[in-house]
């Protein structure tokens, strides 16, 4: 492998090791801003004929070293260049900026910041042009199909559309309806919800989904459940109708496995623990990102949120604690792995859920 330097690289820099590479793999987080960044880089390598390998996972594998240069994007894993700093798009975009100009897609970039927690702002939105209005961040232009889909909020009717319809019954207009989700999101929820659900109002317009909020939901949901989409989408193949169904899919069963779970509280963790085995269909019954992510910001009372099931656990903490060394060291005793970036971690591990939160609460 070539030394192509770090995070703290450049974008010129790295971008050059890019160009300079016979073949380059991208091996990127399961999420919408790993997602996005790893779109936008495998644009700007299609556009210099640099041929790639682009892949996602919740905990990623070490790659093949058939790779002139590999790219972890959104962990430590062993490569050339790494990216993890936060919103991973953006940074990514400033590499494929320098690369291939012409072949960055700010409206993706946007999407992938807004999934990392980012206000859209600055180069990226000013070349987007992108509008603000009034109303709820949701991917489609039905408002009970995006609200019973959403996981930007976790409300009483979230995941259930005829629960939406009767909620939405008698409310009309883009700011009773955003007045309403607020109201819903913060009801029997720790303070945090309140902030958080301000992600899911007043949003952007976008092109290829109904908003911009909207687009990095889907982003979220196609990265977790069906990574192949997702990396179709980020390249812009037309599988927008395909990323819906897998969007609408994750939201059910997110918020579905959030109200079955079993919960326990202790000092300073909050616990979930649900099924993550496989359906039929393919898609692990609860997608446990996404639900950790509802369970720490509309559920816990703690300052973290740990959601687990036989194999696997997912965790969510406030930005003053670090958890990532307990979710790595409690993985290691059960001859598991672990990632953890900007207070988000998976792990896996030989063993059921109980084991797991017992060497997790072993290990704080």
């Amino acid at each position: 492998m070539s030394a192509a330097g770090r995070s703290e690289d450049a974008p010129d820099r790295v971008a050059a090791a890019l160009r300079d590479a016979e073949f380059v793999r991208l091996v990127a987080t399961a999420d919408g801003d790993a997602l996005a960044a790893t779109g936008l880089l495998a644009r700007a390598l299609d556009a210099t004929e640099v041929p790639y390998q682009a892949s996602l996972a919740a905990i990623p594998e070490p790659p093949a070293t058939d790779a002139d240069c590999t790219v972890a994007i959104g962990h430590n894993g062993a490569s050339d260049v790494v990216l993890r700093e936060t919103p991973l798009s953006v940074a990514a975009a400033d590499v494929a900026r320098t690369l291939a100009p012409d072949a960055v897609d700010p409206e993706l970039a946007l999407a992938g910041a807004v999934s990392a927690g980012a206000e859209p702002s600055g180069a990226l939105l000013e070349a987007a042009d992108l509008q603000r209005r009034p109303g709820v961040a949701i991917p489609t232009d039905d408002r009970i199909d995006g609200l019973a889909g959403s996981t930007l909020v976790h409300a009483s009717f979230s995941g259930d559309g005829e629960a939406v319809e009767a909620a939405l019954d008698g409310i009309d207009g883009d700011h009773a309806l955003a007045s309403f989700v607020a109201l819903s999101a913060v009801q029997d929820a720790p303070p945090r919800a309140a902030t958080a659900v301000e992600r899911a109002l007043s949003p952007y317009d976008c092109d290829r989904f109904e908003t911009l909020g909207g687009f990095a939901d889907v982003l979220d949901a196609v990265a977790e459940d069906r990574p192949g989409t997702g990396i179709a989408l980020a390249l812009g193949h037309g599988v927008e109708t395909a990323a819906l169904e897998t969007w609408r899919a994750h939201g059910q069963r997110a918020h579905t496995a959030l109200r079955s779970a079993d919960t326990s509280r202790y000092n300073g963790l909050y616990v979930a623990r649900t099924d993550g085995g496989e359906q039929s269909g393919g898609h692990p019954n609860a997608p446990l990102g996404t639900v950790a992510r509802l369970l720490f910001t509309y559920r816990s009372p703690e300052p973290v949120a740990l959601v687990v099931s036989d194999g696997q656990a997912a965790i969510v903490a406030e930005e003053s604690v670090d958890a990532a060394d307990a979710l790595r060291e409690a993985a290691a005793g059960l001859n598991g792995r672990a990632t953890a970036r900007d207070g988000r971690g998976r792990a896996t591990f030989d063993g059921s859920a109980t084991d797991y939160v017992a060497a997790f609460r072993g290990a704080v």
